[in-house]
């Protein structure tokens, strides 16, 4: 597995695994499963409701602790600095670690106007071991900037949705001129009709691969860390498998250039968009 460095000195593996709706008896397997298949990054967050499935999952594996990337992530609920230092201990107790590897800002809520403060909370509860690594989530170059201004720490990762349907060229700009690592949620553009792209479909024919393993390395030759979720052992093992071919400047373009204006997956702006 390659990596990448982070600008606070840690390193990440280039393809993570994600945990959405992987609860219960049922989730731990999948994911003890993506551990014993070579998968080291397992991203939650306290609003999928199965951090303590992923505690589990990292107590059943035979990896070390040391050797696992845990990510969760910081409600819009809990944005002010008091709730966001207990929503932290909370993700931690529920995990059942004694620290967290990445610990991100699920969603900046503008409207709200708290994620400063947020952002104040994971600073302190970094300095003082409880988190590895702080980054954000959906965060839009202006929220970062303002980080930036008012906290002189900029995050060491912004995870954000970003597919060949919604490459966000100018996004990626932006956060390679920061040192700022981006983490790609729905890497293959999950319910969308990229998985039955032509233009894809005819470069995994090339490389005898499947439309997704060459999505999955779109992302990697573009500097960004795609975080795919998979129950079965076989599609598992495909998304991982993508270390034996490299797509050439040409296939690069060609995918790059299936972006579209509206191509978010869904109608989630950071811009506007509040969770909570």
């Amino acid at each position: 597995m390659e990596k990448l460095n982070l600008n606070d000195g840690h390193i990440i593996p280039v393809v993570g695994f994600g945990t959405y709706k992987l609860n219960g008896t049922q989730g731990v397997h999948a994911i003890v499963n993506a551990l014993n298949n070579g998968y080291r990054v397992l991203d939650t967050a306290y609003n999928y409701e199965n951090e303590g499935t992923v505690g589990k999952a990292i107590s059943q594996s035979h990896v070390a602790r040391d050797q696992v990337i845990v990510t969760s992530k910081l409600p819009g609920r809990y944005h002010d600095y008091d709730s966001a230092m207990i929503a932290i201990q909370e993700s931690i107790y529920r995990l059942n670690v004694d620290y967290i590897d990445l610990y991100l800002i699920h969603w900046p809520n503008p409207k709200q106007g708290k994620f400063v403060e947020a952002w104040t909370a994971l600073i302190d509860a970094q300095k003082a071991g409880l988190l590895k690594s702080i980054g954000v989530c959906n965060f839009l170059p202006e929220h970062i900037d303002t980080l930036e201004q008012e906290t002189g720490v900029l995050p060491a990762i912004n995870q954000i949705e970003l597919h060949p349907y919604f490459n966000q060229q100018d996004v990626i700009d932006y956060h390679r001129e920061k040192g700022i690592v981006i983490q790609a949620w729905s890497p293959i553009g999950r319910a969308s009709n990229v998985i039955n792209d032509e233009t894809i479909a005819t470069i995994a024919e090339k490389y005898n691969k499947s439309i997704p393993q060459v999505i999955l390395k779109w992302h990697v030759q573009n500097g960004i860390v795609p975080i795919p979720k998979a129950t079965s052992n076989q599609r598992q093992l495909e998304n991982i498998n993508i270390f034996d071919f490299s797509l050439d400047d040409e296939e690069m373009v060609k995918i790059n250039n299936l972006t579209r204006e509206d191509g978010r997956r869904k109608d989630q702006n950071p811009a506007i968009y509040e969770e909570f």
